[in-house]
């Protein structure tokens, strides 16, 4: 079966990585960006290996977002994020194809242990079943 496993983030954890820190994400520096490339090359590399990996991508920053929204005119709604009521964003996902929700899980726990610096908030990782389309 299919998974989509994601990453949520924010403006301000997306900042924090390129050194400007804000209360619950500290600045980021090098060790810690390369800590967490080492973690998650790791991850990549054996889901690539076990076959399991079919997409992943981390995502741009929250504040290069776009929203698309069919306005009542029948026209776009376009318009730029992130917006202040919005607390958490896709931050960057994979694409799985495992056995069994248990290992799509064990997956995104190891996920979640990637080194940040300390005092860094926690951002949950989401895992969906993908649907696949009814056989005709």
């Amino acid at each position: 079966m299919k998974y989509l496993v994601m990453i949520q983030g924010n403006q301000a954890a997306h900042e924090a990585m390129t050194g400007k820190p804000s209360p619950g994400y500290p600045a980021w520096n090098e060790q810690d960006m390369q800590a967490m490339f080492s973690h998650m090359g790791a991850l990549n590399d054996d889901l690539a290996e076990s076959g399991e990996l079919v997409d992943g991508n981390g995502l741009a920053e929250p504040a290069e977002t776009r929203h698309v929204l069919a306005g009542k005119d029948g026209k776009p709604v376009i318009t730029d994020g992130p917006y202040g009521e919005t607390k958490e964003v896709l931050a960057g996902y994979w694409v799985l194809d495992c056995a069994s929700l248990e290992r799509v899980t064990e997956i995104a726990a190891r996920a979640a242990a990637c080194p940040v610096p300390e005092g860094t908030l926690c951002s949950p990782i989401v895992i969906r079943p993908i649907m696949e389309a009814p056989e005709a």
